[in-house]
């Protein structure tokens, strides 16, 4: 969505508010389309002294894979992003304090897409104490032991090993 924010910007208008849904289902995650539902936005710019804030909040389901067990995890995220929307930085550095918005228009898609996407964590659990899979039968250990006896060691561990029997 194209967000046209001269009457923000000249204080013509104090405030504008906006709705709708957003697409991210082509957005991959190690070869997973893990956003099952669009994504609700709805915020509002508000004009202050030659510059504009941006409140938004946006919410959606997300389905992923664990990191290691591979069981499913489906969450609903709600996250607020908050931005100082300025028509031209000063010194031309990158500033993440602002958001340069040339031509008075904003595209919010690509901004909160970025938000999104930084907010999310890095590792998806299905929960923290999470035990994995078995490296030679490939049980979830979450669901009990595997009974696999022959559990190697790591050589360089086995010094270590020995202290513990």
């Amino acid at each position: 969505m194209l967000l046209d924010l001269k009457k923000i910007f000249s204080q013509e208008s104090k405030s504008c508010s906006f709705a709708y849904s957003m697409d991210l289902s082509s957005v991959e995650f190690n070869g997973v389309r893990p956003f099952s539902s669009p994504v609700a936005v709805q915020g509002t710019v508000t004009s202050r002294d030659g510059s504009a804030e941006m409140k938004a909040n946006v919410s959606f389901d997300f389905s992923i894979p664990c990191d290691r067990c591979a069981e499913q995890i489906d969450r609903h995220y709600d996250f607020a992003f908050f931005h100082v929307l300025v028509r031209s930085l000063e010194n031309k550095e990158d500033d993440d304090r602002f958001i340069e918005v040339r031509d008075e228009q904003l595209d919010l898609d690509e901004l909160l897409r970025e938000d999104i996407l930084l907010e999310l964590p890095t590792k998806f659990l299905c929960r923290k104490d999470c035990r994995g899979l078995c490296p030679t039968c490939g049980k979830n250990l979450n669901e009990g032991p595997c009974g696999c006896s022959n559990h190697s060691t790591d050589p360089r561990l086995e010094v270590l090993e020995k202290l513990l029997h």
